[in-house]
């Protein structure tokens, strides 16, 4: 098979496809309220109701609202699930979606965060669709397109940044399946059940 005859546009719909298909969604199943919210260390960073935050930032359109600072602060607090999730689906998968294709605004100050963990796992899979059609329709061409001034790197084929969001959604949400699993074993040795 020449590069010519290789179907770029599958292979990197294909690299973020297999890991949320076979890992990442499977382990998302039955994430529950409590362990979205769970700060396993003081002064973690979360999504929380307005209004009752302490971190430096607190922005959000709705009820909730999402901690941070800038610039951040060295080390950077620990963040929950709630967090990753927010930055995952608002900074890594809507901006781009309304950058690259057609969907609407989005920024961490006009986002509605989920207020629970099966709306913000609704909408993961939303964005995530939006994004995995919008690469789609790149085909082949559309891979070697400058990203533009709406990215860091404007002279970056569009190519670059779909390898940066897979990268960033499998590198994010496996910490996500991290926490889970600490979640799990925190509450049995809590119970002093075994496993």
């Amino acid at each position: 098979m020449t590069t010519d005859a290789f179907d770029w546009n599958r292979t990197l719909r294909e690299q973020l496809e297999f890991s949320w298909e076979h890992g990442l969604r499977p382990r998302l199943d039955g994430l529950t309220d409590d362990e979205y919210f769970w700060s396993p260390v003081p002064d973690s960073w979360s999504v929380r109701p307005r209004g009752t935050s302490t971190a430096p930032v607190q922005v959000g359109a709705g009820d909730f609202t999402i901690d941070y600072a800038f610039p951040e602060p060295v080390p950077a607090p620990f963040t929950t699930i709630a967090w990753r999730l927010g930055h995952v689906i608002v900074g890594v998968l809507a901006a781009r979606n309304a950058a690259h294709f057609g969907a609407p605004a989005a920024s961490y100050e006009t986002w509605e965060y989920a207020g629970g963990a099966t709306a913000a796992l609704g909408q993961l899979e939303a964005q995530l669709d939006l994004w995995l059609t919008g690469v789609r329709g790149l085909g082949e061409a559309g891979l070697r397109v400058p990203v533009g001034e709406k990215e860091p790197y404007p002279d970056a084929p569009m190519a670059d940044l779909v390898l940066h969001v897979h990268r960033e959604l499998i590198h994010h949400l496996s910490e996500v399946c991290l926490l889970r699993d600490l979640y799990l074993h925190t509450e049995l040795a809590a119970s002093g059940a075994t496993r």
